[in-house]
């Protein structure tokens, strides 16, 4: 079973995003083993350029030389949910490398942490709350591995 890290800046705060998560998380959980890093929000006195900056050096402090960096990032490459499957069956080949997706707090992430992705990932040119497009990667990731499967999860 390959492994899929994931890297979050902050608490999930409003309980029907927590529960969506949790749900995908499981359903995610049957197909690839999850590990999960939740770092704390910058503090709030901090002006968003410093907010950002402080969130990525505790992002680049998480990861690992083993880590496939996957950003999340309005500008990064769309996909179907096809095209996702396909990808990441493809980062879950090298038994060396652990596709690891990285989702920043409300200011998005800092260019040091852009810079270190191999792979910048957008789920839509709208800009989303984070809590939303932690959900939405879930399912997509969920529905990325039923494709590759073969379930019936996702209607073609």
């Amino acid at each position: 079973m390959s492994k899929i890290r994931f890297v979050w800046v902050g608490k999930i705060k409003e309980p029907f995003f927590r529960d969506a998560c949790a749900h995908y998380t499981k359903k995610l959980g049957r197909f690839h083993k999850l590990e999960e890093t939740i770092l704390k929000d910058a503090p709030g006195k901090l002006p968003p350029r410093d907010k950002v900056q402080h969130e990525g050096k505790a992002i680049m402090a998480k990861v690992k030389p083993s880590d496939l960096l996957i950003c999340l990032d309005e500008k990064g490459k769309e996909m179907t949910s096809v095209e996702l499957s396909k990808q990441l069956q493809r980062w879950s080949e090298d038994p060396n490398l652990t596709p690891t997706f990285v989702i920043g707090g409300p200011f998005g992430l800092a260019d040091e942490v852009k810079n270190a992705a191999r792979v910048k990932l957008s789920l839509s040119k709208m800009t989303l709350p984070h809590e939303l497009a932690r959900t939405m990667l879930l399912e997509q990731l969920y529905r990325a591995a039923s494709i590759l499967r073969g379930s019936p999860y996702h209607h073609v």
